[in-house]
């Protein structure tokens, strides 16, 4: 089974620097794999232990970031047997549709019986490129899903965690199928993964030779910005009798209006 896991290098939150603007300085932040990812990753361990014999791609798209030979390492020391990248300096802020785009190219060049995203990015959140891949790819799609039940005659079984209900659903391949962050707990690489991925294959794509035409995005990010910060008044009510109810109202109307 050719499985590729689809992961995206995102900022170290740590290490980003609200400016007196709002704005948000990342120029410094070391990139990480998206925690949603880790997730997706580790799924597709499983399913290879579920079908004895698979093969994992780590597929990613973005800038130079994925250069980063720490990140890759880390990528790989996770459980993919290899990593694709596909880079262009005009990558840094693409949006859902565009790394769909991207992504079914690359995924249609390397091949797959199964494709395995995160719930959404780290960053931006969007919660839409693997609905998005499975479209462009005319593949059975999938999202939500919170548990792989058995892999075997080229069909998975999965469930969905709903509000009030399990669903059990049986998907055939190939298919495209996101990952709730719930699925499982990932691994942590212990020193023979992470002296092993050092050694593991990390090919390169470029726009170019694979034929992509970046269309203009149907949706523009304009700017991103940290929420301001309203300092609180801390004001204390001693008490439970009426007086003290009549002072929270009060302070509630006070904010309210």
């Amino acid at each position: 089974m050719k499985i590729i896991v689809g992961c995206k290098l995102v900022p170290e939150e740590q290490d980003i620097v609200v400016q007196a603007d709002g704005s948000l300085d990342v120029s410094r932040a070391t990139p990480k794999i998206s925690p949603f990812d880790l997730n997706a990753i580790e799924a597709a361990v499983e399913v290879k232990g579920l079908v004895g014999e698979a093969h994992i791609t780590a597929l990613s798209v973005g800038d130079k970031t994925l250069e980063n030979s720490k990140a890759r390492k880390d990528i790989l020391s996770r459980g993919p047997d290899a990593m694709t990248a596909v880079m262009d300096d005009a990558y840094t802020h693409l949006l859902p549709e565009q790394t769909a785009e991207v992504m079914a190219t690359a995924a249609r060049e390397i091949g797959f019986d199964l494709i395995l995203c995160g719930d959404g990015s780290g960053d931006l959140l969007a919660q839409q490129v693997g609905t998005r891949l499975g479209a462009l790819l005319d593949v059975a799609t999938l999202s939500g899903v919170s548990k792989i039940v058995s892999a075997n005659n080229g069909k998975l079984v999965v469930e969905r965690a709903l509000e009030s209900e399990v669903e059990v659903l049986e998907v055939t391949l190939p298919a495209v199928i996101s990952v709730s962050a719930d699925i499982n707990t990932p691994a942590i690489p212990g020193m023979k993964a992470i002296l092993a991925a050092g050694k593991k294959p990390v090919g390169t794509m470029t726009p170019s030779a694979l034929g992509v035409a970046q269309g203009a995005a149907s949706v523009e990010l304009l700017e991103t910005k940290a929420p301001k910060q309203k300092e609180r008044l801390n004001v204390m009510i001693e008490g439970d009798g009426e007086d003290q109810i009549a002072e929270l109202v009060s302070h509630l109307r006070k904010i309210l209006n």
